[in-house]
């Protein structure tokens, strides 16, 4: 039996800066606020978080949650990239998402509950391929949420977030 993303640990490494680093360096801690950093580093100036759009949230977002589902799987075991891709497509998918955010409801903030609907309500000019609607905008949703905490600095809240999900997505699938 495949061993499920859920059996890894997230390691934060050292908190401490090494001496030799310039200001382009960043530690553990400036990882939760990674959109912060990236911010700082091109000389961008912050955005109100209620004026993305949610699609735009989701277009963040998705690629959020993707980089970590990729860098679980990948960490998981050194296999070829299509190997890589097939397992990644078992988490990355509208299905999945969507058993996901059903899970995890439950622990949302009153505020994350709002973006997840506002993005799960956006109208989207894309459609599923072989994925139901509901499920798809679900998972549209679930990326609004996962950009939306991505850009307010709490990578450390989507972490938290997903790692509970798979979990119970992997239970549920045997793994």
């Amino acid at each position: 039996m495949e061993k499920g993303l859920n059996d890894n640990n997230i390691d934060s490494g050292n908190d401490t800066r090494d001496e030799s680093c310039d200001s382009a360096c960043i530690n553990s801690s400036d990882i939760a606020d990674l959109a912060g950093v990236i911010r700082d580093s091109f000389g961008l100036k912050k955005i109100d978080m209620r004026t993305y759009s949610p699609l735009a949230l989701a277009f963040i977002g998705d690629s959020v949650y993707e980089i970590i589902i990729r860098s679980l799987v990948t960490e998981q075991s050194n296999r070829p990239a299509n190997t890589l891709n097939k397992a990644k497509v078992h988490y990355v998918n509208a299905a999945a998402q969507a058993f996901i955010i059903d899970s995890i409801m439950d622990r949302l903030s009153e505020e994350e509950a709002a973006v997840y609907h506002r993005g799960r309500n956006a109208k989207s000019y894309t459609s599923a391929k072989n994925q139901s609607v509901i499920d798809y905008r679900k998972a549209t949703g679930l990326e609004a949420l996962c950009g939306y905490l991505y850009l307010a600095g709490r990578l450390d809240r989507v972490l938290e977030l997903v790692q509970y999900g798979v979990k119970l997505l992997d239970s549920k699938d045997g793994k």
